[in-house]
């Protein structure tokens, strides 16, 4: 049975877990002592170590693969902690494979079109700069050592508890079709299985899409969530008034657009989606509708 190391043990990876469980061993790494219990309820051997500390990585074992998960810093051009992990995993020899967790964002603003992984990557924002550089070490690290690297550039992650209800309960406005963004979607529980099939079916050096087969609009997004939950549709507007009553952060997200290919991921890794779409699970979360009674009968349960 192989030996895995996790690093960035958040949601993704405790899906992961939960549905591979018995297919090998697992070690999960995370900074804080206080979830050592979490990870043996899941079976995981927990390593209490920091990527930002390489002096805590030191004892980390030789392992058979690696899931990287672990985002880079909050600021920067470079991402250090990818530099630590790659060290520390070259101290005690090499593992087989390691799949990385990468980002769509690495495009920038593509217009709309859709997007293949052979296009050249054009970041624009820090986080998307920081996740370049951590994939540029990891597939040069990979050649140099022989190590099977697959990178899975993901959207935006989706699930049950993972959708954006509170910001359309707030009444936060989406753009109009004319002025809106394509975004592409990946749901937690699909992410989880791309990255076990890419350890084992991925090709070396390899990009893969880690998206559904179902680009939407932002806006159309949103009103998809609020019509399975009977919330009104966020209201729209322009562009030009966007920009001024939205956050930073969210405005980083509606200047780029792109659609996200995942031919080669379907045919490379040939895993069958549970949700090929967002509305598959959107599907799943709405309420049934009320039985109806004869006139005049009365439901007592």
């Amino acid at each position: 049975m192989k030996t895995l190391l996790i690093a960035g043990f958040g949601d993704v990876a405790a899906r992961l877990v939960q549905q591979y469980a018995g297919q090998a061993r697992f070690i999960g790494l995370i900074r804080r002592p206080e979830r050592v219990a979490e990870l043996r309820a899941l079976g995981v051997t927990p390593y209490v170590g920091d990527l930002d500390d390489p002096a805590s990585l030191r004892r980390l074992p030789r392992v058979d693969g690696v899931l990287h998960l672990a985002p880079p810093p909050g600021e920067g051009k470079t991402d250090p902690r990818t530099t630590h992990l790659l060290h520390a995993l070259s101290r005690h020899g090499r593992p087989g494979a390691l799949v990385y967790i990468s980002t769509s964002g690495v495009y920038g603003d593509c217009g709309g079109n859709w997007v293949s992984e052979t296009r050249e990557v054009a970041p624009v924002n820090g986080r998307a700069v920081r996740r370049v550089d951590a994939e540029r070490q990891l597939r040069r690290w990979g050649e140099k050592l022989g190590v099977q690297i697959s990178i899975l550039r993901a959207p935006g992650i989706y699930a049950a508890d993972r959708l954006p209800l509170e910001r359309i309960k707030r009444g936060t406005p989406a753009l109009v079709a004319a002025d809106d963004s394509y975004t592409n979607h990946i749901h937690a529980d699909d992410l989880a299985r791309l990255a076990w099939a890419a350890l084992f079916r991925g090709r070396s050096q390899r990009i893969y899409h880690a998206v559904d087969a179902h680009p939407l609009k932002m806006g159309d997004w949103f009103d998809s969530c609020a019509d399975a939950f009977g919330l009104p549709r966020p209201p729209r507007v322009k562009r030009e008034e966007a920009e001024k009553v939205l956050s930073e952060a969210l405005l980083s997200f509606l200047r780029e657009s792109r659609q996200l290919s995942n031919t080669r991921t379907t045919r490379e890794l040939r895993l069958k989606y549970r949700y090929p779409t967002s509305d598959d699970l959107l599907r799943e979360l709405r309420p049934a509708p009320a039985e109806t009674l004869p006139p005049g009968q009365i439901a007592l349960f």
